[in-house]
């Protein structure tokens, strides 16, 4: 273990990387909210998508098509239901945050590129080609080998 400067910081990362070991339930806590985060964030992006596509454009910028375009945005069931998903995702996020490092989280979240692509397909009737496909399995397959590090680095003082 030539990584640390002192026996310490050797002693205080095997207690770190024990933790998730000793308590089993927050490894499948931190797995759980990781699918959430990879769920939430691609379907109120979809969502959101879709809800301003049913808006539409302003043609111009008279402040009455203006305040139209701003009456449908909200009062539009997809925008909210986007907005609460995102919320969600945010949520999920914050608190994934506080129990794995940064650098395992955002590449285990990029599970979502798949469910932007299914979510696309299937909800906004996108057609997704065998190169983005194959370019989603790659970055699935790097999600799997982080996913395969210890979620939580020792910390630094």
């Amino acid at each position: 273990m030539g990584q640390f400067k002192s026996q310490e910081e050797q002693v205080e990362w095997r207690q770190t990387s024990n933790r998730m070991k000793q308590f089993p339930g927050l490894r499948v806590k931190t797995y759980l909210f990781l699918l959430l985060i990879a769920f939430f964030a691609p379907l109120g992006n979809v969502l959101l998508g879709k809800g301003m596509k049913d808006v539409g454009t302003a043609r111009n910028w008279q402040p009455r098509e203006l305040l139209h375009i701003l009456t449908r945005i909200f009062t539009s069931g997809y925008i909210w239901f986007g907005v609460v998903c995102l919320l969600a995702f945010f949520v999920a996020y914050t608190l994934v945050l506080t129990w794995a490092d940064y650098s395992f989280v955002q590449p285990a979240s990029a599970f979502s590129y798949a469910i932007v692509a299914i979510l696309g397909l299937l909800v906004l009737g996108e057609k997704v080609n065998l190169l983005r496909w194959s370019g989603i399995a790659v970055i699935c397959l790097g999600v799997l080998i982080v996913s395969d590090t210890h979620p939580r680095a020792p910390e630094k003082q």
